[in-house]
């Protein structure tokens, strides 16, 4: 989940050093981006090759990066050690593991029609409002500690709900031609309605009255 942003962004120092800049958290931030990047090639060679362990291992890498996401901002604060990339690196990496890698494992798996692709880019595009809508309204939500409450819409880690519902399917032999519900011709293009999940899940990280408790 995001990291909470404090009141007052740090300056940089005259000469910005990368490395020196990065925390402990960030590094672990970092390890949710890799896993998010490495479950997408995964997914491309699940495509290419057809071989199981590609799938297997693209949804499995996107459950470490949500333990990496869990643990980057609770090492932030019991350390006490904000860096001046934190929230901003955190948000990338989010968005790389909880949106594009969830969205590529949907299309890999036979979601890939026209329509499909419509879906599956607006979840995405709303993870991304998400997670900008966060970082420009946490200091507006943050109490005096600096810690906010509450998140507005579903966090975007909750897409892994959705990679937990492929992971069932691909244990039951149901995808590509066998996805439940099937696929249908609208039009010019081809939609198979197991997308919808999708649509639901971006259009809760983005709803302006649902208001999630932040633990």
């Amino acid at each position: 989940m995001t990291r909470a942003q404090t009141n007052e962004r740090p300056s940089l120092p005259p000469r910005f050093s990368m490395l020196r800049a990065l925390t402990v958290a960030d590094f672990i931030t970092l390890i949710n981006a890799v896993s998010g990047v490495s479950s997408i090639f995964a997914s491309l060679s699940y495509v290419r090759h057809g071989q199981s362990n590609y799938l297997w291992a693209a949804m499995a890498l996107v459950c470490v990066a949500a333990v990496a996401d869990f643990m980057d901002g609770r090492v932030a604060r019991r350390s006490r050690r904000i860096s001046t990339l934190g929230g901003d690196l955190d948000s990338l990496a989010d968005l790389i593991s909880f949106g594009v890698a969830p969205a590529a494992l949907a299309f890999s798996v036979g979601m890939d029609g026209g329509w499909d692709w419509a879906v599956l880019v607006y979840f995405v595009c709303c993870g991304l409002s998400r997670l900008a809508r966060y970082n420009a309204t946490a200091e507006d939500l943050a109490d005096d500690s600096g810690k906010v409450s509450y998140f507005e819409g579903t966090p975007i880690p909750t897409s892994l709900v959705l990679v937990l519902v492929l992971a069932a399917l691909a244990a039951t032999g149901r995808l590509h031609d066998h996805l439940p519900l099937g696929g249908v011709r609208l039009g010019p293009a081809a939609l198979h309605p197991l997308v919808a999940l999708y649509l639901l899940s971006g259009s809760l990280m983005i709803s302006a009255r649902l208001r999630v408790p932040k633990p």
